[in-house]
């Protein structure tokens, strides 16, 4: 009997065991509260790759515009080679901030003088250029690097010299015949020696006028334009200039528009695009666009406005016809 209870103690101690190893555990040893006691940042930490919104099931996004002078797609951007004096006067900037508001293209200004844009135009680093020599572009044309022209514009030359008019040109018929007075009278004329715009109309009237002009009476100045002006006055003399030059300097000078208006005194501008044929580089949609832009009726606004708030009076003529 004995035995029997001490056989079912065991049996029963052994159940009792096995039902406790199966139990879950409900405590565990207390830990502190961390702290930043001997806390070290990690020197290399573990990259974790950026998921972008886009990336993300279910996201929607809407394209973004481009940050302020974030770069325009490529063919947005326009090249274009002009004259320092269309810059100076403030046209082009006005002109160009009509164009790339109405179209979105971004332009690229080179600056100069005409024969400079005209080389660019050759090189195919332009797409398009606003200049002042009809000659060569006409022959930029022919030699196939160029494919529009469109005409823009004019500025105009004037005849300046002292209030006593002493050569008598006001009454003259035309520019030539106003040439061929001051020759005739060989009163003082200061020309330009640099072989720029001004000299190129020069040379013209005095072909026109059938006078190779020589003497003690015509005078070289090599301090530009402005030079020129100022040694007219000191001398009382003639001296052929821009209308704006001369409007911009007038206060410095003795000396008064006497005569002016002739055809012979205009300065056309023309737009001549670049032949996309010879270089894939040219951007000739964008350069349509400002041909078309620069002979529309609104930049033709714009440009007959230049000069009217400073001088009282325009120093551009549009020549687009409508």
């Amino acid at each position: 009997m004995r035995q029997r209870k001490i056989i079912w103690y065991l049996l029963l101690t052994l159940v009792l065991s096995a039902f406790a190893c199966n139990l879950p555990q409900t405590g565990s040893a207390p830990t502190s509260a961390p702290t930043d006691s001997g806390f070290q940042a990690p020197t290399q930490p573990a990259e974790q790759e950026a998921v972008e919104p886009s990336a993300m099931p279910g996201a929607q996004t809407t394209p973004e515009s481009p940050a302020p002078g974030a770069a325009a797609p490529k063919d947005k951007e326009l090249k274009l080679a002009t004259t320092s004096i269309l810059v100076g006067s403030g046209l082009i900037d006005q002109l160009l901030s009509q164009f790339q508001a109405k179209t979105g293209y971004q332009v690229e200004l080179e600056k100069g003088g005409a024969g400079r844009a005209i080389k660019l135009g050759e090189k195919y680093v332009v797409d398009v250029l606003l200049v002042n020599e009809p000659g060569s572009e006409i022959k930029f044309i022919e030699d196939g690097n160029g494919r529009d022209r469109l005409p823009v514009m004019y500025t105009d030359y004037v005849i300046v010299g002292p209030a006593s008019d002493p050569a008598g040109i006001k009454s003259a018929a035309k520019a030539k015949e106003a040439f061929k007075k001051i020759a005739d009278a060989q009163a003082l004329f200061v020309t330009r020696s640099d072989n720029l715009g001004d000299q190129g109309a020069e040379t013209k009237l005095w072909k026109a006028a059938g006078v190779t002009p020589q003497g003690d009476w015509y005078v070289f100045s090599d301090q530009g334009p402005v030079g020129a002006l100022k040694l007219a006055s000191d001398g009382q003399g003639y001296s052929l200039t821009d209308r704006a030059t001369f409007l911009e300097n007038k206060d410095l000078l003795q000396l008064e528009v006497l005569y002016e208006g002739d055809e012979l005194l205009r300065d056309y501008y023309h737009v001549v695009t670049v032949n996309p044929d010879r270089s894939p580089k040219i951007n000739y949609p964008a350069a349509q666009a400002l041909a078309q832009f620069l002979t529309s009726p609104e930049a033709q606004a714009i440009i007959q406005q230049i000069g009217v708030d400073q001088y009282g009076q325009p120093i551009f003529f549009p020549a687009s016809q409508p």
